[in-house]
């Protein structure tokens, strides 16, 4: 019997997956299942894929690669998709197919499946990666081909065959959750005249029932990557742990999104993102402090095409590579501590401190300083405002 592997997560798309293959392909199933810091939602997976009719499920951890070698790289480049979603979804989908492929290798599989949809956006993100790795990759992709067309064909189908699913016709959001955010689609949310319900949320408190006082943390950085908070040293995975109970406690990092999805249409989605808003918070302040001005600008150009790039599953492309690259160079001076203040749903950052600093207070201040001569602006103004001299000029003579 020729195997396929499932990237595999227990809900309800890839649970109706399972016997979907083996009655329409006669594949023998094998489940693969990434642990990205989705908490209890991977307690029940083994149990549920194989009664679901599975040979075999690989559950494996790969927390500390997602958060070093996926997370952040992506908060070094300030990465935001269309001004508000921080990609949570984006980059986690290159590591489980990545991780797929490699499956499928070890268990001689001819080809392997997943959950996407037709509509959006992970179909292309699961199929790039897959290609990239293995290029003669079979794929099969259910919900292009089944003749179920909704979340609520699908729970039918799941209940005819006995599978138990985490959604039902009443409470049917489709969430996607992982060590840095959880989103939330679906239901009463498809329709952007409505707002979030607060049973929405499942990482953080409504922002108007956060403390009264606001919390304070400093977050250490060391080459633009975040290594402590408040003098205590984290390694990746606890770092951000310890960011989204704070985040979380405090409101932070809930965005309601109508985006362009890559296949053309808009969605409306809500993330939450504690850990990960008080993150880009403090990162961007500490370069604003340590990064000269045209640095900064020219990579805050490149951060909306790295953005871009991410979201549409390009992360294996040349053009991202190199823009690591850069980003790496660039993030050499950027250590330092930030102050962060978390209050009610926000995150400021309210003070920074850095060996590379490159703020000067003698020549900030407006107090009396002996390296600025106030005196050489004037010659300073006239050049750089000579064009526009020049052109004034040329007016007054055609009038």
């Amino acid at each position: 019997m020729a195997k396929i592997v499932l990237a595999y997560s227990g809900g309800l798309d890839t649970s109706i997956i399972i016997p979907w293959l083996k009655e329409n392909y006669g594949y023998e199933v094998i489940a693969f299942c990434a642990d990205l810091g989705q908490g209890e939602e991977l307690d029940p997976v083994r149990e549920k894929a194989i009664k679901s009719g599975a040979s075999k499920v690989y559950v494996e951890d790969v927390r500390e690669e997602f958060v070093r070698d996926y997370i952040f790289p992506v908060l070094k480049m300030g990465a935001i998709y269309e001004g508000k979603y921080l990609l949570g979804t984006s980059f986690a989908r290159p590591l489980i197919a990545k991780k797929m492929i490699e499956i499928a290798e070890l268990e001689g599989a001819e080809a392997v499946a997943h959950g996407a949809t037709g509509k959006g956006n992970d179909q292309v993100r699961f199929e790039l990666t897959a290609r990239a790795c293995k290029p003669d990759v079979k794929i099969v992709a259910p919900w292009r081909e089944w003749n179920i067309r909704s979340r609520e064909d699908a729970i039918d189908y799941a209940n005819s065959h006995g599978i138990e699913v985490p959604v039902t016709k009443e409470k049917i959001y489709s969430r996607d959750r992982n060590i840095w955010h959880i989103s939330h689609e679906g239901g009463e949310l498809e329709d952007p005249a409505n707002e979030a319900l607060d049973r929405v949320y499942v990482l953080t408190v409504p922002p108007e029932q956060a403390p009264d006082q606001p919390t304070y943390l400093e977050i250490g950085f060391e080459q633009g990557t975040p290594v402590s908070v408040n003098g205590q040293k984290y390694g990746p995975v606890e770092l951000l742990e310890k960011l989204n109970q704070v985040g979380g406690a405090n409101g932070v990092g809930i965005v309601s999104i109508v985006e362009n999805r890559l296949v053309g249409m808009k969605s409306r989605g809500v993330y939450e993102t504690p850990g990960g808003t008080i993150l880009y918070a403090a990162h961007a302040e500490l370069e604003r402090l340590t990064l000269d001005r045209r640095t900064l600008q020219f990579k805050a150009d490149m951060a909306l095409k790295y953005a871009e790039l991410v979201y549409d599953g390009n992360w294996f492309s040349k053009l991202k590579m190199a823009m690591d690259a850069f980003v790496e160079e660039t993030q050499q001076t950027v250590t330092g501590t930030v102050k962060v203040k978390l209050y009610k749903g926000s995150a400021t950052a309210v003070a920074s401190w850095s060996p590379y600093s490159l703020y000067n207070e003698e020549l900030a201040t407006f107090g009396v300083d002996e390296i600025y001569n106030q005196k050489d602006a004037e010659g300073f103004i006239k050049l750089f405002g000579l064009p526009l001299t020049v052109q004034a000029m040329l007016n007054r003579k055609l009038k």
